[in-house]
């Protein structure tokens, strides 16, 4: 299991100001995306509208699809471009990991936000920055890395909620219009695919006793990997593997996984995306284990009821048509890249990788919510735009 949630007690990480460190890594930033994350072309659509926003002294908000770790980095690209900075929300599990990144993502403009627990905080920071429009805020509102580089996952209610309470501040102050631009990343792979993930399915089958099977048929291979992994998980939590459609059988691995938690947690009766519902169990987890106050045998309790909840949002993230009906070169390596990570917490890199980065025109947004409608109509307008871009690109 990755280290997205620690034990640790929560301190706020606020942004980081400074444009010096910005315009010294912004020079370098082709360099390292080539090197580290394997991109080497950069294409950019629609920045006018971002620039006609910023000019007009808008509190901007920049909404993305996120199909890979390295987008914020990415859109570091998009930055050197309007000759701006970004503020961007981050999880702090990424700034406690430490390292060379996350020093970077800082002094980029990265703040902390807590997503085990209302983060105050960081909510009132990004609606400061709105209000204040010193830079375009980044959000992510798909809530984590997709892997899908061709499709949407529902969107979390955060990003509208910052949005409409900074519109409501810049009417009242007289400073004009808060706006979203939806922003789509598409990226296409431009090596051999077989060749890329060979490596990377033979040591999966050889971790499952397997012989490796390179002259299987790709789609058939990869299918046969997964249906293991899934199939041991199934042995693992429900005794026996489950015959049936994908989709049902990740559906109802998820719910053994969440169903009893939500129960003895009292988070909610199922409903909702897998998202959100791991989100509010892990805001009434984890604050029990920062208290420090609980003993070790109920630590582990913790640790595992947390190992649940990743392993029911990895299986949540593997849309079951994926590979359906001869699937593009980036479908084939995002299946492969999340298998890896599922099974070695770590997934390599491969390239050459080129990614399209589209900016939407901008989205007013309204200071009042339309109380008649069971959705909000500015996540709608941003998941339809999104949608329709990367679709389109």
């Amino acid at each position: 299991m990755q280290e997205v949630v620690n034990d640790q007690p929560y301190q706020f990480l606020p942004p980081y100001h400074g444009r010096f460190w910005w315009l010294v890594v912004e020079r370098g930033l082709p360099w390292y995306l080539r090197r580290f994350w394997g991109i080497s072309q950069i294409e950019m659509q629609g920045v006018e509208h971002l620039s006609h926003s910023l000019a007009a002294g808008h509190g901007v908000l920049l909404a993305g699809n996120h199909p890979r770790p390295c987008d914020p980095l990415v859109l570091g690209q998009l930055s050197r471009r309007v000759r701006q900075p970004f503020f961007s929300m981050a999880s702090w599990h990424l700034f406690m990991n430490g390292g060379w990144e996350a020093w970077l993502m800082h002094k980029l403009g990265a703040f902390s936000v807590f997503r085990e627990g209302v983060d105050r905080a960081a909510v009132n920071t990004a609606i400061d920055i709105l209000v204040s429009a010193e830079r375009p805020l980044l959000i992510f509102p798909e809530g984590g890395v997709s892997r899908t580089n061709d499709q949407l996952n529902p969107l979390l209610e955060g990003t509208a909620l910052i949005a409409r309470t900074a519109a409501k501040r810049r009417e009242k102050a007289g400073a004009g219009q808060v706006v979203v631009h939806p922003v789509a990343l598409r990226y296409r792979f431009h090596g051999d695919v077989q060749q890329a993930v060979d490596p990377v399915l033979k040591d999966i089958e050889t971790r499952l006793t397997w012989h490796p099977a390179p002259d299987l048929p790709l789609v058939e291979r990869i299918a046969k990997v997964g249906q293991a992994l899934l199939t041991l998980k199934e042995i693992e939590y429900l005794g026996q593997p489950r015959a049936g459609a994908l989709h049902e059988r990740l559906r109802g691995l998820i719910d053994h996984l969440l169903a009893p938690l939500e129960q003895q947690w009292r988070t909610g009766d199922g409903s909702g995306t897998t998202t959100a519902r791991v989100k509010r169990l892990r805001a009434a987890i984890v604050p029990t284990l920062s208290a420090g106050t609980l003993s070790d045998v109920d630590k582990r309790h913790r640790w595992r009821q947390l190992a649940d909840c990743y392993l029911a949002q990895q299986l949540a993230w593997y849309p079951p048509d994926y590979l359906r009906d001869d699937p593009t070169p980036e479908r084939i390596l995002e299946t492969v890249e999340r298998l890896e990570e599922d099974v070695t917490d770590r997934a390599r890199i491969h390239h050459p990788l080129s990614v399209r980065i589209d900016v939407g025109e901008a989205i007013p947004v309204a200071t009042h919510r339309d109380r008649e409608s069971a959705n909000d109509d500015i996540l709608e307008a941003i998941d339809s735009r999104l949608r329709a871009m990367i679709a389109a690109s």
